[in-house]
């Protein structure tokens, strides 16, 4: 995965890469869009109580920045579940954590302020996917789902080539004791012990196995961590706030 560095402090929201050979991808901040607090500024969710006007001017900034002959975005409604759907090239938004596309020029996207955004591409099939992994959906199996609709469409696990966006780190996410055994057993190695010495949850601990288990070897992590980075929204940390986006399209 090749790294775009930005051009200038303009491009500070936009942590965009080539995740693959003609599949451009990126992971936004909470800067340089239009809400107001405290949602400030470029929040992508349309679900957590900011202007509509302000959402739809993000995501056109968003859609922007995908490209010139971009289509608009492909959203899901998120409910921590383990539905993978292919996205149509229009149409209204559909109640699924994950999803894929052979369509060039049709970005796929998910929001997330804790949670993991797992970014997917085979290249070589010119097959693309992103899902949504909190706890919820790193237990049921998501990503897996993911890979596999992707299998479906053409993709080869061993090609495909994983971005893991910011998310909650293990030292940070506190859980109930039981929480972290039913997570442990669910997924071995997502257990863990927070800085505080309390039970914990490594999301992305979990998701490095489970990519590895599927055979998938190229995975690059964002090691971000939502609520100790301030340039990125945290459920956990605000309560209120906005959702941050990873986006991924294959271009022409």
């Amino acid at each position: 995965m090749t790294w775009l560095a930005p051009a200038g402090p303009g491009d500070r929201p936009w942590r965009q890469f080539e995740i693959a050979a003609g599949v451009g991808a990126m992971f936004t901040t909470r800067h340089g869009g239009a809400s107001g607090p405290p949602y400030d500024t470029l929040n992508l969710s349309a679900a957590v109580g900011d202007r509509s006007e302000a959402v739809s001017r993000n995501r056109e900034l968003l859609r922007q920045r995908c490209g010139p002959a971009s289509q608009p975005v492909s959203w899901l409604r998120q409910v921590h579940g383990t539905t993978v759907r292919e996205a149509p090239a229009a149409g209204p938004e559909q109640e699924a954590d994950a999803q894929f596309t052979s369509e060039p020029g049709l970005p796929l996207g998910v929001l997330a302020a804790d949670c993991a955004i797992v970014l997917a591409a085979d290249s070589g099939a010119r097959v693309i996917g992103a899902a949504h992994a909190g706890r919820a959906g790193l237990m049921a199996g998501v990503v897996p789902g993911l890979l596999a609709a992707m299998a479906g469409a053409g993709a080869v696990r061993s090609r495909i080539s994983v971005a893991v966006g910011p998310v909650i780190c293990g030292a940070c996410y506190e859980v109930p004791a039981g929480l972290r055994a039913e997570a442990d057993r669910a997924v071995p190695g997502s257990g863990c012990t927070t800085r505080r010495a309390t039970p914990g949850i490594d999301i992305r601990a979990g998701l490095r196995a489970q990519l590895a288990a599927a055979g998938v070897a190229g995975v690059t992590f964002d090691h971000r961590c939502t609520a100790e980075s301030p340039e990125l929204y945290s459920y956990r940390r605000d309560g209120t706030t906005g959702r941050f986006a990873g986006v991924i399209w294959l271009t022409s």
